[in-house]
């Protein structure tokens, strides 16, 4: 039976990360598959310790307009089969948010999700992705595949998910809309893997770095693994590795076996 490790973190600034020694947590976790999100650069501007990593196969999805926004980047053992950097829908591919990867067990969705808090338009584009999204994915689970989504969602899904609610109710990452779509979401047969394993309050990852909120650990869940129903009985481990340093966001693991 093979077992496939996955993280997936939100570095805030790949090259920011990679001064706070993130090449050495990396190599040290040997991680199958890493998704990285927010890279906030482009390939050229990256090291090429970050381009070049021994054992792995790269990819990057960059902002096309807007140099050192957004961003991600995959790092993977097995190559995969196809890597896309949208799903179709081509009002969402510029910005830098979509590594699409093909593997025999799965499709994997890397995804850095809009933030809403900007502004009324941004929120009108976070939601429009989002539906987009959901449209696409509910498209491949009807074929028969497996799906792993990957990624900063932004948005906190219930109450538990963060240290303050009633505070952050009008706030974008907590309003009732992006909650439900997370509810329509999981309700169209994708399951957040964390709650597989924890049913308790406390767990985060994000907090805001200007107030020094993770020493009081008053944070939000924003980063998930979901996958698709078909893989429930292969996840053997979802986790929130808390203890990493370097990002205002923190890692998160997922464990299949098949």
């Amino acid at each position: 039976m093979d077992t496939v490790r996955l993280l997936c973190w939100n570095v805030n600034g790949l090259r920011a990360i990679y001064k706070k020694n993130f090449l050495d947590w990396f190599r040290q976790e040997q991680p199958d598959i890493l998704c990285v999100q927010e890279t906030k650069s482009t390939q050229d501007q990256l090291p090429e310790a970050l381009r070049q990593v021994p054992g792995y196969h790269v990819y990057f999805d960059e902002a096309v307009e807007k140099k050192g926004y957004s961003g991600v980047a995959l790092y993977s053992k097995q190559a995969p089969k196809e890597v896309k950097r949208d799903w179709g829908d081509l009002q969402f591919a510029g910005e830098g948010r979509i590594l699409i990867a093909e593997y025999d067990p799965f499709v994997l969705y890397n995804i850095y999700f809009p933030n809403g808090k900007a502004s009324q338009e941004r929120l009108r584009y976070k939601m429009a992705f989002y539906e987009s999204f959901l449209e696409h994915v509910r498209s491949v689970v009807k074929k028969g595949r497996h799906v792993v989504v990957a990624g900063d969602v932004n948005t906190a899904h219930t109450e538990i998910d963060l240290a303050r609610p009633k505070e952050n109710e009008k706030v974008s990452g907590f309003l009732p809309e992006e909650r439900a779509w997370i509810d329509r979401f999981i309700g169209s047969g994708f399951i957040d893997t964390f709650r597989m394993f924890c049913s308790e309050p406390g767990y985060y990852t994000w907090w805001d770095l200007k107030s020094g909120a993770r020493a009081r650990n008053v944070g939000w869940r924003i980063d998930y693994f979901f996958v698709s129903e078909s893989l429930r009985s292969h996840v053997k481990k979802a986790s929130i590795l808390s203890d990493v340093m370097g990002s205002d966001h923190c890692p998160i693991e997922l464990v299949l076996s098949f």
